[in-house]
């Protein structure tokens, strides 16, 4: 969340802000509770003071054979009005949470304007050597590949779940397996992550965290009998592993990846955008999360873009970078990259990965903080992560990519080794 005194002093700014992300708060209101609140201090606080003194003189003036009723009982009275502005102050602050945990938020001043995913930029494009973007040549989708090579099966995952939840079967099953284990191969020796194999349920202090609570809730899977969350992303327990932390410089930066299955209920999500792989309930996603000093926060972004970019080389695969307009930026996110991966059965470029700076705003959240040697106030450290990446629309692109013309799937030769044979047929 947004620092209460940076709104205090920046209320254009931020609302402006609001605005560029497509978003809405009442930071009008906001101020006038923060205001109520300051009062109310201030209030409490002299008359604890008040109460202290007297309570102090009491005694002697007792031992001094003085009448102090009148005293005991303004000491009541003030007693009773210190109860009802800590209640009053209790009711101001939960009203001014609700409106402080919906802010977005900022984005950094490199990100463009804009209103929808139409305005983001194009950073690079990467194709490896010889490829083209052949329109006459007719290509089956990772559907019809599926089903041709009994490699997928989302019938039968409809029926054994619901749409949106795909099962893999067979070599299709040996594939995502081996995508999976180069992904965090590759992160570990490569790029030198640390590997975290996290919890798929975590608790509503960890979506609080990372800000998918309160603004996300009905995106997301909920166990009303646990109060428990089936994760997003990998992204909510690896973060919250340093919540409510103080770490030492010389920790940082952390660096850590992992794999989790991924549950999002996508509310709303219809037609032919989500049919196979485009869009679905739980996937598999390899995450990169980062937590940096302050200083370094956007140099660690562009190289958490590399990392995932050098995974997409690695297997051969058409993509390009998008720096992500204010409008189409997540909620928290301050700058976002988009890695997109192409699809030539559906002649289109798909999300494969997304790789964020949030600077401070999920560490203030989940008090996440760090102190500088030879200092005694902690910071707050900027969090970052990023898909190393999401295997459901990558697999679109690596089936579709890598098809011969008689319908069998040639593995990139980085899988090999995990897969234990070169094609599917």
């Amino acid at each position: 969340m947004l620092d209460i005194k940076f709104i205090r002093e920046n209320p254009e700014l931020v609302k402006q802000a609001i605005a560029n992300k497509n978003e809405k708060a009442d930071i009008d209101k906001l101020l006038e509770l923060d205001e109520q609140r300051r009062k109310i201090i201030v209030e409490a606080e002299e008359l604890k003071a008040k109460k202290n003194k007297v309570s102090a003189q009491i005694p002697q003036l007792k031992k001094a054979g003085e009448d102090i009723s009148g005293l005991l009982a303004e000491m009541k009275q003030v007693s009773d009005e210190v109860t009802a502005l800590d209640k009053k102050l209790r009711e101001v602050e939960e009203e001014l949470n609700q409106i402080l945990y919906f802010i977005p938020n900022m984005p950094h001043e490199s990100v463009p304007v804009g209103k929808t995913a139409d305005d983001n930029v194009v950073v690079r494009e990467w194709a490896p050597e010889g490829f083209s973007f052949d329109e006459d040549k007719k290509f089956l989708n990772h559907i019809e590949l599926g089903k041709k090579l009994n490699i997928l099966d989302f019938e039968r995952g409809a029926k054994v779940s619901g749409s949106g939840f795909p099962v893999y079967i067979g070599k299709g099953a040996t594939l995502e397996r081996a995508l999976i284990n180069f992904m965090l191969d590759y992160h570990l020796n490569e790029h030198n992550y640390t590997e975290v194999f996290p919890p798929f349920l975590v608790n509503k202090e960890s979506m609080r965290g990372t800000g998918q609570l309160p603004k996300m809730a009905e995106d997301m899977y909920y166990i009303e009998k646990d109060e428990l969350y089936p994760i997003p992303t990998a992204e909510v327990p690896i973060t919250n592993l340093h919540r409510n932390e103080i770490l030492n410089e010389s920790e940082l930066p952390k660096q850590y990846v992992g794999y989790s299955a991924c549950f999002r209920r996508e509310a709303g999500s219809y037609g032919k955008e989500a049919r196979g792989f485009l869009r679905v309930h739980q996937f598999n996603k390899v995450e990169m999360v980062k937590m940096v000093k302050p200083e370094t926060s956007y140099d660690e972004l562009e190289k958490i873009v590399n990392d995932a970019e050098d995974i997409l080389k690695a297997l051969k695969i058409p993509y390009r970078v998008l720096l992500l307009c204010t409008g189409d930026l997540s909620f928290a996110a301050a700058k976002c990259y988009d890695l997109e991966t192409w699809s030539p059965a559906e002649n289109k470029w798909l999300e494969a990965s997304s790789c964020s700076n949030f600077e401070d705003f999920q560490a203030r959240r989940a008090k996440i903080r760090f102190k500088r040697e030879g200092e005694k106030k902690p910071e707050f450290v900027h969090t970052l992560n990023g898909s190393g990446l999401a295997t459901s629309r990558l697999m679109v692109s690596l089936l579709e990519n890598y098809q011969t013309g008689d319908g069998k799937i040639q593995v990139p030769e980085v899988l090999q080794r995990y897969t234990g044979f070169q094609t599917i047929e």
